[in-house]
């Protein structure tokens, strides 16, 4: 497959499975995303979604195949450097210490302190203004174990925006949020995408796909992922074929929405 020169983060055949004495969870994955986009990773339960992204960190290594960033084998990087360049959001964390939301915000300044460094009041500056750019920053002073599910979610969040990578990981982003916060999370990604940080995102509602993604990772159990923008991939026979149901995509007030019966 030719190489993208312009790719931000790339897999070029990549395989990977969790035992030699069962099949790859992942075989043969190839796409290339360019800087400045959203890439939905879309697929049911156990397609490997988590795991692909667990190889684009660099948790994972594959067995077969390389992931690039910028060109760059990923393995390549030093732990700190990846940390530069990609955050993470999770579905969930366990809080072992009853942090404040802006103590526990803070961590996502690590990667750009010297070993043992304390932040300083430019970290906490950055902190504060992730909280807000969260919608969160009345909480800053908050214990973790009094948030919400939600407001853990925009915590994790406002941690990654903090960190300023370039590359923004997001697994089920949507998972734990209300409708007023679900659509303020994807204004935050829509204003994450203008200022062109990349994102990448795993998720299970086709709405909030259709509402911020650019290129699309369809995976299916036992056949190759297929890559490609969104109007080209998020189709009616697609979705239907995946998810084992009848769906439609109609419009309404300017925008397409996912019906199925």
């Amino acid at each position: 497959m030719t190489q993208d020169p312009h790719a931000l983060l790339a897999f070029r055949d990549v395989t990977f499975g969790y035992s030699p004495n069962r099949p790859p969870v992942l075989a043969r994955v190839n796409f290339s995303l360019r800087a400045g986009r959203v890439l939905a990773i879309v697929g049911p339960n156990g397609a490997g979604k988590t795991t692909l992204l667990a190889l684009a960190l660099g948790w994972l290594r594959p067995w077969q195949g390389d992931v690039l960033l910028a060109g760059r084998a990923l393995r390549d990087y030093r732990r700190a450097e990846r940390g530069r360049w990609l955050a993470l959001v999770p579905q969930s964390e366990h809080t072992p210490f009853d942090y404040t939301a802006l103590e526990y915000v803070l961590m996502g300044r690590a990667p750009h302190l010297p070993p043992l460094g304390l932040p300083g009041p430019a970290d906490y500056e950055i902190a504060m203004d992730a909280l807000a750019r969260a919608g969160i920053a009345a909480l800053a002073h908050r214990p973790v174990p009094q948030l919400s599910g939600g407001e853990r979610q925009l915590m994790l969040l406002a941690r990654a925006i903090a960190q300023q990578p370039r590359l923004m990981l997001l697994d089920e982003p949507t998972a734990h949020l209300d409708l007023h916060n679900k659509a303020r999370l994807i204004q935050i990604m829509r204003h994450l995408r203008a200022q062109g940080m990349t994102l990448v995102m795993t998720n299970h509602e086709p709405d909030v796909v259709l509402a911020v993604a650019d290129d699309v990772l369809l995976m299916e159990a036992g056949r190759p992922p297929v890559f490609g923008l969104l109007d080209e991939v998020f189709t009616e026979d697609t979705l239907s074929r995946v998810y084992r149901l009848p769906i439609r995509l109609v419009e309404a007030n300017g925008r397409k929405q996912v019906v199925w019966t």
